[in-house]
């Protein structure tokens, strides 16, 4: 990731199940755990509930009760034995839904490309996908994420509350917000942009006046020059939809494919920001501790942001 120069060590070797987030050195650790001076944490994530605002194409989240203390004592089930003269009982769920539910990280194998559906690290559908998920760079593989975040926030530069559906945030514009914010992007950064969009959860038709704003390719090239190790956003595509530079042959995720799949840079999506905008928090001590979940294609998360 990076030292305390801001530069990434060239010589270290890239995990292809990891990518170079899993590169921080100790030194590197420790810097970033002597960025907080308040001693302020902010949640990164929204509660997930039952029937929650999904990207379209994914399952729905569920949460079901499985025991209670009242299907116990129609079930005739005795936990503890026949002996529980104080009606002792219990209630366990079942959470169903995809890990890309809420505030979440990609696996390195979320995403595919070509006729082979390979990822990044030599994964292909073919040799590496089981019915139980992928076998290679699967969420079991996702590394902690412990080192210093940057907020930039598109829509407090432009002096409105959320950017309009579909709005690409280019290169210069990225570089203009840093200026801006008197922040720096470093190699070994979790790079979050925030487009305003969760203002608006969970109402759906304020949601729709917002959707899929983002970074183009344009925005990826320059974060992944600064040698990022992630980056993230408060939508839950990351980068601006429809692709307004696909390219050819068309892509309609030029910037996932530029940053998960050539080069293992993590994307974060869903990451709640409204909280560190309204408060002006541009740097940080950034931590995301992912569910190592065999076949998971990413993780759930409650990233926090300390200052």
């Amino acid at each position: 990731m990076t030292s305390e120069a801001g530069t990434a060590d060239p010589t270290a070797p890239v995990d292809p199940e990891r990518g170079p987030a899993a590169r921080q050195r100790p030194e590197e650790l420790l810097a970033a755990l002597a960025l907080p001076t308040r001693g302020t944490t902010y949640s990164l994530a929204l509660p997930r509930y039952t029937g929650m605002p999904l990207f379209g194409a994914h399952p729905p989240f569920d949460v079901s009760m499985y025991r209670t203390p009242n299907g116990l004592r129609g079930d005739g089930i005795h936990p503890w034995g026949p002996r529980n003269e104080v009606n002792l009982g219990y209630m366990a769920e079942t959470v169903s839904g995809t890990s890309h539910s809420g505030a979440h990280v990609d696996a390195l194998a979320h995403m595919t490309i070509g006729e082979d559906d390979h990822w990044y690290g030599g994964g292909n559908a073919r040799e590496h996908l089981g019915d139980r998920g992928p076998k290679l760079g699967d969420g079991s593989k996702l590394p902690p994420f412990i080192t210093r975040g940057v907020l930039l926030d598109v829509p407090a530069f432009r002096g409105i509350e959320a950017l309009p559906a579909h709005e690409p945030v280019g290169a210069e514009e990225l570089q203009a917000v840093a200026a801006h914010q008197g922040v720096q992007v470093r190699a070994g950064d979790v790079v979050l942009i925030r487009s305003g969009y969760l203002s608006q959860w969970p109402d759906p038709e304020g949601l729709a006046r917002h959707v899929t704003a983002g970074p183009d390719i344009s925005a990826a090239r320059w974060l992944l020059e600064q040698g990022v190790v992630a980056v993230g956003s408060d939508t839950e595509t990351f980068e601006v939809q429809p692709a307004p530079d696909p390219g050819t042959p068309a892509n309609p995720q030029p910037v996932h494919t530029l940053l998960l799949i050539e080069n293992a840079i993590y994307l974060f999506e869903s990451v709640y920001l409204e909280e560190i905008s309204r408060e002006r928090v541009h740097e940080f001590l950034f931590v995301a501790l992912p569910l190592k979940i065999e076949g998971a294609t990413g993780s759930m998360l409650d990233p926090v942001a300390i200052v």
